[in-house]
């Protein structure tokens, strides 16, 4: 069975994003083993200057860096990151499943982004959308993909 993780910077605040997390987690149980690694976010004042953004990108990089598991592939969610479709994302999973380690990670960064050494660490990076997303929301978003690109590995109805 694939081994799935999500890495991501801070914890959900709002319930209706950890149901959300909690529902596509329980459905993908029966096709992977699928586990979020939440990493603490730093807390910045109201207006931050240049440095302190560039530094707390950094402390989130490494607290990142630090949970990234061994053997994985790592897929760096970022903005300047490959667009890839529902059936691609499948690809990836299977081939990883198949050829590669059978254990795939998503990093998802906090609201200023992921820092460079994430993703010169990383061996894939990928982006949703030229558009910005909460970084909660592209946690739920990421969730779905993964389910439904499960689904289409299955063959499942899900995809249409």
């Amino acid at each position: 069975m694939v081994k799935i993780s999500i890495i991501c910077v801070g914890k959900l605040k709002e319930s209706y994003w950890r149901e959300a997390i909690a529902e596509y987690s329980k459905r993908m149980s029966r096709f992977a083993d699928f586990c979020i690694i939440e990493v603490d976010e730093e807390k910045l004042p109201d207006s931050p200057s240049v440095s302190q953004i560039e530094n707390t990108v950094k402390k989130e990089g490494e607290r990142i860096l630090s949970k990234l598991p061994k053997n994985c592939t790592a897929a760096a969610m970022c903005i300047e990151g490959k667009r890839f479709s529902s059936e691609k994302l499948a690809e990836v999973i299977q081939q990883n499943a198949s050829f590669g380690s059978g254990n795939i990670c998503f990093i998802i960064g906090g609201s200023w982004g992921l820092s460079d050494e994430v993703k010169t660490s990383s061996d894939i990076r990928m982006s949703m959308s030229e558009m910005t997303f909460p970084h909660q929301l592209a946690r739920v978003m990421l969730c779905e993909q993964i389910y439904r690109s499960l689904n289409i590995l299955s063959h499942t109805k899900y995809h249409k």
